[in-house]
């Protein structure tokens, strides 16, 4: 593997950290999904929810700072400059510096997919174990590795349009879950979550359109990594579209409303927090608990 590695991997990203060898990233996922799903939900078992909301802001802020930084290098190195060819664009193995800045963002981009697992990580904190869904782990446990191919082989060139678009795509989901760590006086502004997902959508049927045109054209880009990110996501799409279909689009099943409670001169009401005098309330309303029917009292 070794030798495979020193063959064909690229010669500039082989000696930067990670990058020597696929096992390092492949036991740090592993170790996430071990993490995530087994080892943390026995810890907080029997714990309280770790209460987070400064740590949820401040983290989400530098993730929309991290996000905002890798798009704009992304596209300064290459998309937004004329240099790269949305049809067709080989990977460049020169030191140019502007090739270098790409190669870097690669880089950096693949770092990115591992503090993303603090978005999981948090979730364990504060218990809610809902959040983790296969959807959400296969989608953070399964980006590093898939990056590190990338950045060993292909650093740059045509691939490199995944990652502007999803850094894109961060900026935006990040500003969503900030701006949701607020608090609830700020959920008015939160209307747009099922745009959120169908942004995450549309982002794949670009990457999916982009990715296998070069199936059909002649380009000097590896047939491999075409597959390998095509495929990637087609898979993303479906799993967020099951997700869409599961949380906007199927018919919610109406709780069936409770059975009208009445009072009278007859009736003794018992609250949580006090009784009722000749079946009136005493200005206390929350909580009501059992209700009787019984002989009138005095008057």
């Amino acid at each position: 593997m070794n030798s495979y590695m020193d063959k064909y991997g690229d010669p500039r990203t082989n000696p930067w950290f990670l990058m020597s060898s696929p096992l390092p990233t492949l036991m740090i996922c592993l170790s996430y999904v071990y993490l995530v799903k087994v080892l943390g939900p026995r810890y907080m078992e029997n714990r309280k929810p770790f209460e987070l909301t400064n740590l949820l802001i401040v983290y989400n802020f530098l993730q929309v700072l991290f996000s905002s930084w890798l798009f704009y290098e992304i596209g300064g190195a290459g998309w937004f400059t004329g240099r790269y060819n949305f049809q067709c664009q080989p990977v460049d193995h020169s030191k140019h510096p502007q090739t270098m800045r790409m190669v870097h963002a690669c880089w950096w981009y693949y770092f990115s997919k591992f503090t993303e697992f603090f978005d999981t990580i948090f979730f364990v904190l504060r218990k809610k174990f809902d959040h983790v869904s296969t959807l959400h782990v296969i989608h953070h446990g399964v980006m590093p590795m898939s990056v590190w191919f990338g950045v060993k082989f292909t650093p740059g060139g045509h691939s490199t349009f995944f990652g502007l678009l999803n850094t894109f795509v961060h900026i935006i989901m990040y500003t969503y879950y900030m701006v949701s760590a607020m608090g609830p006086r700020w959920k008015r502004f939160l209307w747009w979550k099922k745009y959120l997902t169908t942004l995450q959508m549309a982002q794949f049927v670009g990457i999916m359109v982009h990715a296998f045109q070069l199936l059909f054209i002649d380009c000097d880009y590896p047939r491999a990594f075409v597959w390998w990110i095509g495929m990637h996501a087609v898979m993303f799409f479906f799993l967020f579209k099951d997700f869409y279909n599961q949380s906007y689009t199927k018919p919610k099943v109406r709780a069936r409303s409770p059975v009208p409670v009445t009072t009278s001169l007859s009736e003794d009401v018992t609250y949580k927090n006090g009784s009722v005098k000749n079946g009136f309330s005493n200005g206390h309303t929350n909580g009501l608990v059992r209700a009787r029917t019984v002989l009138p009292a005095g008057n």
